[in-house]
């Protein structure tokens, strides 16, 4: 104590008597709370700012603080791996506003990162962008603040440091200035004033200069000014309609006893979670990761309504209709085929933790192009994530994104918050019911009609597509084990497995390389065409790693960019594409064609391939095989009926590849399994080959003497026309067991992993990041590990087929038990009519129904 007391002696007589501080920073995708507000208390002593809920709007707090009058303003946080297009309008306002709340001007900057954390090279971009809401000094009067929970010495900051080069660069901007700061100890007074002397230090050192408040600031609090008024104004035309609405009651018009709603939205917009917050219990599957691959349906009796409510797979949040795949775009569109005759209203579900930019409105507008245009007269906008709001309103945040102006006009001014975090409160849900009622009186009682045949279609086509898959997925399992018996004890012996990545842009490549390898050495973006600066692999890259024994060599080709027009797929790609067999020489022992789940796969990316390949000729097939990557898209669906539903290009690629694909999930590090079976898949298909891998050379034609006496009168054939008649057979004979009748075998599958679901990859190399090689399980690689010693050598062939989706076809079918939940008990009515669903196809229920609307119950 004698000692801290010297020190605030010593400093009070030196020191500043007023700072003023402002704290900025990022939020990490992973739910762990910001630590900027508990760094604002324990730097004024006292708890000033609520570390219980997000700061939406920035704020200032003032308190006497070892002699001197400090000033600390509080800032909304962006998102480190978005770029400021990402992040809200109003809060880069507050952003902005934040040095106008310690006038005449901040001395300082402290720019809070949570010691420990990630920091990759997304982060250092996105950074970047949010930092130009400030004049371009401000690096000049920052420093870099690591807020830690436990204490930290200089060996592990320094050790910290050195692992992440963004970070490097970031204190190389700000002249290596940081602090350490323990925000659980507050009663270290030391390190609250030694960091009031390195501020004191960087002001003199600047010469006396603060930050500059420019004109540009003034403007942004007349911006936010405005924006309350407009939503003011808007708020009161709501409940002004909202009444006229409820006038309505009094021509007769009553609400039905039962409402019907189908959920429509993007990915990672909580729509799910909305569901389970509507029905109030958990009906739909909330986890990491895509859970809503099929349409689900649930039923529930809230605020003495019935309620039948059905989650739809969301589309990817920025993906334009043209890249969804087929099957997402099915059960999109079948979603309103689940309540006939069609559904009172669509909740068409926006996440509010993040921007409705450009690209947002796009795909939201070509997707709901699936439905019929009356839908827009049916749909409410159903805000999620309320929490995010923190003490804005709704209508300040519509007013401040013209995007959304459009949206909630395009919806008739209907919209309502929901905060999934306050599950429990009821008050919000039977508000969303009222204006849904509300909604129904205006459109006179009708209700969004299903085209009837449109509906058969659909479930005919679902039909057809999964008994193709089901067929398909038997002819494999046969063929694996002809192909068994085959080759049984001819296992090749490896020493090493040389491997070619091709596929276009964002497919996954340089993720899947990182995945086999286990190692991150491939540059990996973890956004999908968020930055409009990116790098674009235009050179083969290649990384090697020693497993078990085993020397991995892994080779990415540059990928093709897929447009409205064409497949680019220009000659320097095909010469990389040659250049990366000559990278592993003496060759590669597989080709993988690497594709993305969540993206459909076009004619042109067929055309691409079959260019690229080209110059390789035809034998390169025979060391071929498809890679699909982020398995998490599946769900519970099975790759087969992904291949099936995708059409001719898809299918013709599996079947040039002699029906080898597999599946690997590009974020599910704890398991080596996934890469395992694909190495076994790998070395099945090398067996295959005679132990050959590919190469481009050339072969000596080396005579071979005939096995059967007779065949010495005939024309001696080479080694390589033996292999090509022995190849030839093997593939007739697959092909005559393909139309073989049999009883099929349960395939051995493994349903897909699932990932942070508030984590939105892009899987292309076009920006480097080091933000795996945290996640690298060392469990997995040894996995592998033990699997490459005891098995790569000796194992009998098992499978060159084969998939890692669930196997188990799916049939969508409604809980009726789970509607009786607790003492609530459904009306008679409800209860057979959830009944007939249950029992009576959508479809076939359509059309018993016929054409007749029915306005109540």
């Amino acid at each position: 104590m004698a000692s801290e007391n010297t020190v605030s002696n010593t400093e009070q007589s030196q020191h500043s008597p007023e700072l003023r501080i402002v704290l900025i920073g990022g939020r990490e995708l992973h739910g762990k709370p910001s630590r900027r507000s508990a760094t604002g208390n324990t730097i004024l002593g006292k708890n000033v700012f609520d570390t219980s809920t997000r700061t939406a709007q920035s704020v200032a707090g003032q308190q006497e603080v070892h002699g001197r009058q400090v000033t600390v303003v509080d800032t909304p946080g962006w998102w480190w791996h978005y770029p400021r297009e990402n992040t809200p309008l109003l809060d880069q306002l507050e952003i902005k506003n934040s040095v106008y709340l310690c006038p005449p001007e901040p001395h300082a900057f402290l720019l809070v990162i949570p010691f420990g954390s990630v920091f990759p090279e997304i982060f250092k971009k996105s950074l970047e962008e949010h930092l130009q809401l400030f004049h371009k000094t401000v690096f000049d009067h920052t420093i870099v603040l690591f807020s830690a929970s436990t204490p930290c010495s200089h060996e592990r900051l320094n050790k910290y440091i050195s692992k992440w080069a963004a970070l490097r660069w970031l204190l190389q901007q700000c002249g290596n200035r940081n602090h350490v700061l323990d925000v659980q100890n507050r009663l270290d007074s030391t390190q609250v004033i030694t960091l009031f002397r390195k501020i004191e230090d960087m002001v003199a050192k600047n010469g006396g200069r603060k930050y500059k408040v420019d004109r540009a600031t003034e403007e942004t609090v007349e911006k936010l000014k405005a924006f309350g008024n407009r939503a003011a104004n808007r708020f009161a035309q709501v409940q002004t309609q909202r009444m006229e609405f409820k006038a309505l009651t009094e021509g007769g018009l009553t609400p039905p006893a039962h409402l019907r709603l189908v959920m429509v939205g993007a990915q990672w917009s909580a729509k799910s979670s909305a569901g389970n917050t509507i029905l109030r219990k958990h009906t739909f599957a909330v986890d990491y990761g895509r859970t809503t691959s099929r349409c689900k349906i649930g039923h529930g009796t809230v605020a003495q309504r019935q309620l039948t409510v059905v989650d739809s797979p969301g589309w990817f949040y920025n993906q334009s209709l043209q890249d969804t795949s087929e099957m997402d775009k099915l059960e999109i569109e079948y979603s309103m085929c689940l309540c006939p005759p069609g559904p009172h209203a669509v909740l068409l579900v926006v996440g509010l933790s993040s921007a409705f930019n450009a690209s947002n409105q796009r795909a939201l507008e070509e997707h709901m192009s699936l439905f019929k245009d009356e839908v827009w007269s049916h749909t409410v906008v159903l805000f999620t994530r309320g929490d995010w709001l923190g003490v804005k309103t709704v209508e300040e945040r519509i007013e401040s994104n013209r995007r959304l102006q459009w949206l909630v006009e395009k919806c008739g001014n209907r919209y309502h918050v929901l905060d999934n975090q306050k599950g429990g409160d009821e008050n919000q849900v039977t508000e969303l019911l009222e204006k849904v009622e509300e909604m129904l009186k205006a459109n006179r009682g009708s209700v969004y009609e299903v085209d009837l045949g449109r509906a058969e279609q659909l479930e005919a086509r679902k039909q057809a597509q999964e008994q193709m898959a089901q067929r398909n997925m038997q002819r494999v399992q046969r063929q694996k084990r002809v192909l068994r018996e085959l080759f049984r004890g001819e296992a090749q012996s490896l020493n090493d497995m040389r491997i070619v990545l091709v596929g276009r842009t964002e497919s996954g490549k340089s993720m899947a390389g990182n995945r086999i390898i286990f190692a991150e050495l491939f540059q990996t973006s973890l956004m999908k065409k968020e930055f409009q600066v990116q790098r674009r692999t235009t050179a083969c890259e290649k990384h090697q790693k020693n497993v078990a024994g085993i020397d991995l060599t892994v080779v990415e080709s540059p990928g093709w960019v897929v447009t409205n027009e064409t497949a680019n797929a220009p000659d320097w790609l095909q010469s990389e594409v040659l250049r990366s067999v000559s990278m592993c020489a003496p060759g590669p022992h597989a080709f993988l064609f690497v594709i993305s789940i969540s993206t459909r796969f076009t004619k042109k990316d067929k055309e691409a391939i079959e260019e690229l390949l080209m110059p390789l000729k035809e034998r390169v097939w025979r060391h071929c095989m498809v890679l699909f990557t982020w398995g998490d898209w599946l769900g519970d669906r099975s790759i087969e009926e992904h291949i099936v539903s995708e059409g001719e290009a898809l299918r013709w690629l599996v079947d040039k590849c002699g029906s080898r694909y597999h599946v690997i999930s590009s974020h599910r590090f704890g398991d080596g399994f996934p890469v395992i079976a694909l190495f076994q898949k790998i070395i099945d298909m090398v067996t295959q080959n005679r132990g050959r891998h590919f190469t481009t050379e050339e072969k000596q034609k080396k005579q071979q003497k005939p096995v059967l006496p007779w065949l010495a009168r005939k024309s001696t054939l080479t080694e390589e026309e033996w292999n090509r008649r022995e190849e030839q057979l093997i593939k007739r004979m697959l092909k005559a067991i393909a139309v073989d009748p049999e009883e099929p075998t349960k395939p051995s599958m493994t349903k897909m992993g699932s990932f942070d679901g508030t984590f939105v990859p892009s899987m292309s190399g076009d920006i480097s990041s080091e933000v795996g090689s945290v996640h690298w399980s060392h469990g997995a690689c040894a996995k592998v590990s033990e699997w490459l010693s005891q098995r790569i050598g000796s194992s009998d062939i098992t499978s060159g087929f084969g998939s890692m989706g669930s196997s188990a076809s799916y049939v969508e079918k409604m809980d009726v038990l789970s509607i009786v939940e607790g003492n609530l008990q459904p009306a008679d009515r409800f209860a057979q009519e959830i009944s007939m669903l249950d029992t009576v196809h959508p479809t076939k229920a359509l059309m018993d129904r016929g054409t007749q609307r029915r306005n109540s119950f």
